[in-house]
């Protein structure tokens, strides 16, 4: 089963640039999309192909939203807004969307189109989305309030989230399932997901206490980063490049986009790969997504 995580940085924008040849072409089992931005009315005709896609726009006008797409209608949906919507090739479709408790600290997340989590029909996996928040460095802004309060937001999604990941993990485990978490994390974690981690030291992404956050979430007995143990001494490799400059023609990129799987579904992965485009002129999006095949 390949399953491939790509922020789209608008689905519109990347549905101009290719992306229903992207998905077409590349025939992936299961596709996690982040920062579609998009309301239902305006998505894009036929952007989704011929899979079902269940989609949480968030209420956030042109911001967050994340959505799974399948090649068959999940058993079940979780949203933490309720306000999910699965549509299939041919129309809308009728799955239960269900609304999990939430920890504190993401309460105030809950109506922003930053995860959703499906049951697949064709492997015993829960497969969730996430979009984590960009957040800022109050170290190159000191005093800055507004610098500051995105700071401040995104410790507390890190702080809250950490505690919905372990619940997931634990009733997918319950229901004899496997568990995936894949989506931007908008974290770097070590020197080797970022080409200038000399220079990045007091950015946001790169901060220590984000790279902490994110060594307390992996371990071998919970979740495991898919593509870092399948590529354990590798810079990179890199899913991220800014727009501007030679950044992608050099690869000069950040590693911020990851699969977290539950350990004998990491055991499972075959291969991890970036589908990064040929060339600047083919990007879809300033990400690129990462694929994981899984030997399920």
């Amino acid at each position: 089963m390949h399953i491939a995580s790509h922020n789209v940085n608008g689905i519109r924008a990347a549905h101009r640039r290719g992306f229903a040849t992207w998905l077409s072409e590349r025939n992936y089992d299961v596709v996690g999309l982040q920062e579609v931005r998009c309301r239902i009315a305006d998505l894009p005709e036929g952007v989704w192909c011929d899979r079902y896609a269940t989609y949480d726009p968030g209420e956030l006008a042109g911001r967050n939203g994340v959505a799974l797409l399948t090649r068959t209608p999940p058993v079940e949906v979780r949203s933490w807004s309720g306000a999910a919507v699965t549509f299939a090739p041919s129309g809308s479709a009728t799955v239960q969307t269900l609304v999990p408790a939430l920890a504190r600290e993401l309460t105030v997340f809950r109506t922003h189109g930053r995860y959703i989590e499906v049951d697949l029909a064709e492997a015993p996996l829960t497969i969730a989305c996430v979009y984590v928040p960009k957040g800022d460095s109050p170290l190159l802004a000191p005093g800055d309030e507004k610098v500051q309060g995105r700071y401040d937001a995104k410790m507390a999604f890190l702080n809250g989230f950490a505690k919905q990941l372990d619940r997931a993990r634990r009733d997918a485990n319950r229901k004899g399932r496997e568990f995936l978490v894949v989506g931007d994390f908008n974290i770097a974690h070590t020197n080797l997901d970022l080409k200038n981690w000399r220079s990045n030291q007091k950015t946001s992404g790169f901060l220590p206490e984000e790279r902490e956050w994110l060594s307390t979430v992996i371990n071998p007995r919970t979740l495991v980063d898919v593509t870092r143990s399948l590529h354990p001494q590798s810079d990179g490799p890199y899913s991220w490049w800014s727009w501007r400059g030679q950044a992608f023609a050099n690869d000069t990129g950040w590693r911020i986009d990851y699969h977290l799987a539950s350990p004998a579904l990491a055991k499972s992965a075959v291969s991890a790969h970036v589908d990064r485009e040929d060339s600047y002129d083919d990007r879809i999006s300033d990400h690129a997504a990462v694929v994981v095949n899984y030997a399920i």
